[in-house]
């Protein structure tokens, strides 16, 4: 008996049915499948690992032919499959934290929670850092509900909380999937593959903690994104691409005390396109220090008009890439930029990348960064957290500002383990003298417990997203004047 036998189930239900009633179709139904396994039944993941072997870590290559394997093996016996993606939101960052060995484990831990929820014809592998792929072994039913059913319970799985290093960490699962239903018959194995790698892309676009199938949409905003790559160049030079610009407030006094520029693509067609969408294009392209010039010259006019219409803005800040800071002609260009706009140094913010400070044994980085502080700009560490930056890398680049990275700032308001992190970086901080910007605060709750610990500003989408400029002058003057309006106490009086 072979798994072909299956796909003539519900004829031979239904023919059970006609000839004898309910009861012969419950015998049919439920009895064919029993015989089915008695005999051996077919065992997807015993066949693949016969095949192909089934690791715990593959590279894509290996993925796609374990992917062309479980379609075969599907059509075979007139039956569907599914491949199944996943990305963990929270991995990466453990490392930084705990170590290679401990991130490591919490990779364990996810796959193992996979395969504790698949059947013994499913198989699960990881295919990257944080990135893991379920194929589901020959079903009849692997339609879109079933399938989102699936989706939920592996999510609701991968994302209960996790005890490492006797902290309890909480990570988000995005998920994208396709079904061979859902393709052609003539489609391969990279078929199925491509097409659930772009449903995760488009859940990730959506958020941590998204689910999407593959759909006809998905694949048209696919074929899309691709000929974007051909249209980046000449947005970044015809004015498409251009910095928006999220606040930050100071939690003593509830005013704006700055704003990061954040690069958006204005497409005449699209719309706005996120920079996950285009940046990779164009560093690709050796065009990262044109951006950063467009960037750097948008956001001091944008801040030289903000002066001009009275806005009460301190200082914008500016992300700072590793081409950018390896420029040597870098404090040179940007010093002309300011005495362009007649500002002063001391309102621009300059931020580097933890990373880069923590790994950069290139001396014009160093001296680069050096000279700005020097200058009077206002140098922050950016995602502070997960890096190895030192005391001595803090003082040696003349950092004025930790950016807390969100990893840390997530649930710190529910989380006693994430509380206890966040404390000990705002006594370190107070320490050394330097000031203090939680990122990614998307609650009240979160906002006010930074308030109460010491955090000196807070920034996230639970104050207020990035805006155009224009935007911006008008949401700083309705926010300052609810604060004028607003008795307040000062965190350090209570």
């Amino acid at each position: 008996m072979g798994p072909h036998v299956l796909a003539f189930l519900p004829a031979l239900a239904l023919g059970a049915f006609w000839v004898g009633g309910e009861t012969l179709l419950l015998l049919v139904a439920l009895g064919v499948p029993f015989a089915f396994s008695l005999v051996g039944g077919f065992n997807f993941t015993s066949a693949v690992q016969s095949a192909l072997g089934q690791p715990d870590l593959t590279d894509a290559h290996g993925a796609v032919a374990m992917t062309s394997y479980a379609l075969e093996q599907a059509r075979a016996a007139s039956l569907a499959t599914a491949c199944i993606q996943v990305d963990i939101d929270g991995i990466k960052a453990l490392e930084s934290r705990f170590g290679e060995t401990t991130t490591q484990s919490a990779r364990d831990l996810m796959l193992a929670r996979l395969r504790t929820l698949l059947r013994k014809d499913d198989l699960a592998v990881r295919i990257g850092d944080a990135r893991f792929m379920v194929l589901l072994g020959p079903a009849l039913r692997l339609d879109l509900e079933a399938l989102l059913q699936i989706a939920n319970r592996l999510q609701s799985s991968l994302e209960e909380p996790a005890s490492i290093e006797g902290t309890t960490q909480y990570m988000s699962a995005a998920i994208g999937f396709c079904s061979s239903v859902r393709l052609a018959d003539t489609a391969t194995g990279e078929d199925l593959f491509a097409a659930a790698s772009a449903a995760l892309t488009e859940a990730l676009a959506n958020g941590p903690s998204a689910i999407r199938a593959w759909t006809d949409s998905i694949r048209v905003a696919r074929s899309a994104r691709l000929s974007l790559r051909s249209e980046a160049a000449r947005a970044l030079e015809n004015g498409q691409i251009q910095p928006w610009y999220q606040p930050q407030l100071c939690t003593s006094t509830g005013r704006v005390s700055g704003a990061e520029a954040l690069v958006r693509w204005i497409h005449p067609e699209r719309g706005v396109i996120a920079p996950r969408q285009f940046l990779e294009t164009l560093e690709d392209d050796g065009r990262m220090q044109r951006l950063g010039e467009v960037v750097l010259g948008n956001a001091l006019t944008a801040l030289r008009a903000w002066d001009r219409a009275g806005i009460e803005l301190p200082r914008v800040s500016v992300n700072f890439s590793m081409s950018e800071l390896r420029n040597p002609k870098l404090v040179e260009s940007l010093k002309w930029e300011l005495d362009r706009h007649d500002l002063k140094p001391q309102r621009l913010g300059v931020e580097v990348l933890e990373t880069v400070i923590a790994e950069t044994t290139d001396g014009i980085i160093v001296r680069n960064v050096a000279a700005l502080a020097k200058l009077g700009c206002h140098i922050d560490l950016d995602d502070f957290g997960i890096g190895h930056a030192s005391i001595t890398s803090l003082r040696r680049f003349a950092i004025k500002r930790l950016k807390i990275d969100r990893s840390f700032v997530t649930r710190v308001d529910r989380n006693e383990d994430q509380r206890r992190m966040i404390a000990a970086i705002l006594g370190m901080a107070d320490r050394l003298g330097l000031e203090t910007l939680a990122e990614g605060v998307e609650s009240v709750g979160e906002h006010a417990l930074l308030a109460q610990l010491g955090c000196d500003h807070v920034q996230g989408f639970g104050i207020a997203r990035p805006m155009p400029a224009d935007q911006l002058a008008t949401w700083i003057t309705a926010h300052n004047s609810r604060v004028a309006d607003t008795p307040r106490l000062d965190r350090r009086s209570s």
